[in-house]
C-alpha cells in the first residue's frame, strides 16, 4: 500500500528537473576564482611648482608650493626648519650647524643617522653632489626597503655650513604604498639640493 502511495507521487519530470539542478549547481560552484591583490588608494600628486625659502638663515632653497615650512626653535640650535606635506603626512625635517674646525665629526654624525636604518634597509646608496660655483658639496642617501626615513641628505661648504635633512612620513613604512609620494617628494628633495646656496 504504501508503494502504491509513493508511485502516485513518483513525478520523473520533477526527478529530471531536480538533477539538472542539482548539477547546475555544482558547476557554477566549482568555478576557479582568484583573489583580488591587496590594493592602495590613488593620489591625485599636483605639478611640481617651487618659492624660495629664505628666512634670514645662512642658506637658502626652492622649496614646494605645496609644502608648508615651520621653524624649529631648539634650545642651542638654531637655523632649522621642517618642511611639511600636510596633504601626503610627510615631513622633510632640516638642521643647520655651523662648521667651526669640527667638519669631520658633524659629516661623521650625520652618517651615522643615515646608516642607522640598515636594520630595515634592503639597501642604501649614495648620490654624490657638487656645485662649484655656490659652493655646496653633499650626498644624496636613498634608503631602500621599508625603512622609516627613504631619503636623506647632507650638504656642506666644508667650511662654514652643515645642512642636513631627513624625509619621514606620518604612516607605517611600506615601500608599496609610500612609493607614489616618495617618487613625488625625491623629485622636490633633489630641486631643493640643486637651488641650496650659502649666505
Amino acid at each position: 500500500m504504501r508503494l502504491n502511495q509513493l508511485d502516485k507521487h513518483y513525478n520523473p519530470m520533477k526527478i529530471k528537473y531536480l538533477i539538472i539542478y542539482i548539477v547546475a549547481i555544482l558547476l557554477i560552484s566549482c568555478k576557479e576564482t582568484t583573489p583580488k591583490p591587496y590594493g592602495y588608494f590613488r593620489i591625485a600628486l599636483p605639478q611640481n611648482s617651487y618659492r624660495v625659502f629664505d628666512n634670514n638663515y645662512p642658506y637658502t632653497f626652492d622649496v614646494s608650493t605645496y609644502s608648508q615650512d615651520s621653524v624649529v626653535k631648539q634650545q642651542g640650535e638654531n637655523y632649522w626648519v621642517n618642511i611639511y606635506y600636510p596633504k601626503l603626512k610627510g615631513c622633510i625635517y632640516c638642521s643647520y650647524k655651523p662648521v667651526h674646525g669640527n667638519f669631520r665629526e658633524i659629516a661623521e654624525d650625520c652618517r651615522k643617522f643615515v646608516y642607522k636604518h640598515t636594520v630595515k634597509a634592503e639597501a642604501i646608496t649614495e648620490r654624490p653632489y657638487g656645485n662649484p660655483s655656490q659652493k655646496v658639496y653633499g650626498i644624496l642617501y636613498e634608503i631602500k626597503g621599508d625603512a622609516a626615513s627613504p631619503i636623506q641628505f647632507i650638504l656642506t661648504d666644508s667650511i662654514h655650513h652643515v645642512l642636513r635633512g631627513a624625509l619621514y612620513f606620518d604612516a607605517v613604512p611600506n615601500k608599496d604604498s609610500i612609493a607614489p609620494v616618495l617618487n613625488f617628494v625625491r623629485r622636490d628633495i633633489i630641486h631643493m639640493i640643486e637651488t641650496t646656496s650659502w649666505k
